[in-house]
């Protein structure tokens, strides 16, 4: 589409994200929460049923969890909230209601601040989060379709925002950040193939400076960042279409079809009324103390915002912050990550090597997160106490890193003088070198340019000294000969 007509618009986009908690036991029953690799139907109670007589226990850990999240949330947590009954007939919800807070939800106002790619932030103000049990599933065969309920009672929080995004960017930024926070928080295991977060995506246009919102479309059950991203972007495509051409956008729900990258219509959408909320009487209300909430609270690590904070001091770039904080819980890794650099954070200059370290050489070669599961933090220290001494380079180091990589531990320094990688650093040595170099009419041109300012030529003339020493001279120390040479 032309984008001049794309530009008469602005896109606004608010975000439903279910999160599922990463409990033991199910929200209202004691079965297995994990049904992953688990047979159809293998890990339900008479709870999850909905066979007659059976009455729900409400999960405790759920509701500390949930105020966990509220933490991450910067969202205040109610002192009293409720159940509802939300009625809808479907195969897949034997009771023909979910349990769900309508009215009164656990967690309250908020916020998320989620980075953009240029460093700036999007704030995206969360309206509430409430609990409620997830349904089962369906799995269409042609001409008929099989329920299961593995998945029916899954504990959820379903997290509201605003419509404060105004891009597909910003969108997947603020999904992004909303699956760190949790993560981080451990509020969910964070398996997005398996859903265990899953994004709503609700999209409405509008001709710019309109005071009133378009009619928006819903996206269900996107269970990518990237998708939320396509989802969005084509969604605003083909709205502005429709309006372009004076036809309706209608109130729907859609679905997304990641191989052709378009969204379908699914069903019209359903109003609150539609659901016949009604309060549940079989639990009681969650009545928590300042106390309990300020305890439980206070449990939570360190979220990706403390860590950016703490991070940014080292002085790397906004990007590598950023791949740290990925990489935190792609690489299941012992110690983590962030803690390995926490730990070096008393030397400055020892955290900044490993930070660098880790986005330069580690993180990039990992195909497979699950198979780094030890960091080598001894390694990696050798490598810095190496440099520093000046005994091995850049390069050297490098090799050695992936030699001893998949070895036990071992006396760094000693393997790399048997593997001849240790620098030569006697300056008596190198000063002959160097005269050699510099006296070979070879060299005339770069001696010149040296003479004249050019100090790009000094990077050649040391890196013919690193090959007439088969790569054993100390670098630093050649430069410093040349300059004092040539003058």
């Amino acid at each position: 589409m032309n984008k001049e007509i794309l530009e008469k618009y602005d896109m606004t986009i608010g975000i439903e994200c279910h999160v599922q908690l990463a409990t033991k036991t199910k929200l209202f029953s004691g079965a297995d929460n994990d049904a992953r690799d688990k047979s159809p139907n293998s890990v339900v109670s008479p709870i999850d049923f909905a066979l007659p007589g059976m009455l729900p226990v409400l999960n405790r850990e759920a509701v500390n969890l949930a105020i966990k999240a509220g933490k991450a949330l910067n969202a205040d947590i109610a002192r009293t909230s409720r159940f509802d009954r939300k009625h809808y007939f479907y195969p897949d919800l034997p009771k023909g209601y979910q349990t769900t807070q309508m009215y009164n939800p656990i967690i309250l106002a908020g916020y998320v601040e989620a980075p953009l790619d240029d460093g700036t932030m999007v704030k995206v103000r969360i309206h509430h989060a409430h609990m409620e049990e997830d349904a089962g599933k369906l799995t269409h065969f042609g001409d008929y379709s099989l329920v299961d309920l593995n998945r029916a009672g899954t504990p959820l929080i379903e997290i509201v925002s605003e419509p404060d995004i105004h891009s597909a960017v910003e969108a997947k930024a603020y999904a992004t950040e909303l699956y760190r926070l949790m993560t981080y928080a451990g509020i969910t295991n964070g398996d997005l193939y398996n859903g265990n977060m899953r994004f709503d995506v609700n999209v409405s246009v509008a001709l710019k400076g309109a005071t009133e919102l378009g009619t928006r479309a819903e996206v269900k059950n996107l269970n990518s960042f990237k998708s939320v991203e396509r989802a969005a972007e084509y969604e605003f495509k083909r709205q502005v279409e429709l309006v372009e051409k004076g036809e309706r956008i209608v109130q729907e729900t859609r679905g997304w079809e990641d191989a052709k990258q378009k969204t379908f219509s699914q069903r019209s959408k359903e109003d609150a009324q539609d659901y016949r909320y009604m309060p549940d009487a079989d639990i009681p209300p969650i009545v928590l103390t300042d106390e309990e909430i300020t305890s439980i609270q206070a449990t939570v690590p360190k979220l990706p915002g403390e860590w950016r904070k703490e991070l940014q001091q080292l002085g790397i770039t906004y990007l590598q912050v950023e791949e740290l904080l990925d990489a935190e819980y792609q690489l299941n890794t012992n110690p983590s990550i962030l803690e390995t650099i926490s730990g070096f954070m008393p030397n400055h200059k020892k955290a900044l090597f490993v930070a660098q370290w880790l986005t330069n050489q580690i993180i990039p070669t990992i195909e497979n997160p699950t198979e780094l599961t030890e960091l080598k933090v001894w390694l990696i220290e050798a490598m810095f106490d190496l440099q520093e001494a000046g005994k091995i380079s850049s390069t050297n180091a490098k090799k050695i890193f992936t030699e001893l990589f998949d070895k036990d531990e071992c006396n760094v320094e000693d393997y790399a003088k048997s593997s001849g990688y240790i620098q030569e650093s006697d300056e008596g040595a190198i000063a002959a070198i160097v005269d050699e170099i510099l006296a070979d009419s070879a060299n005339a041109q770069s001696v010149a340019d040296i003479k004249e300012g050019k100090d790009k030529a000094i990077g050649f003339l040391v890196g013919q000294v690193m090959k007439k020493s088969l790569g054993k001279a100390n670098p630093g120390l050649a430069q410093k000969l040349i300059r004092e040479r040539v003058k």
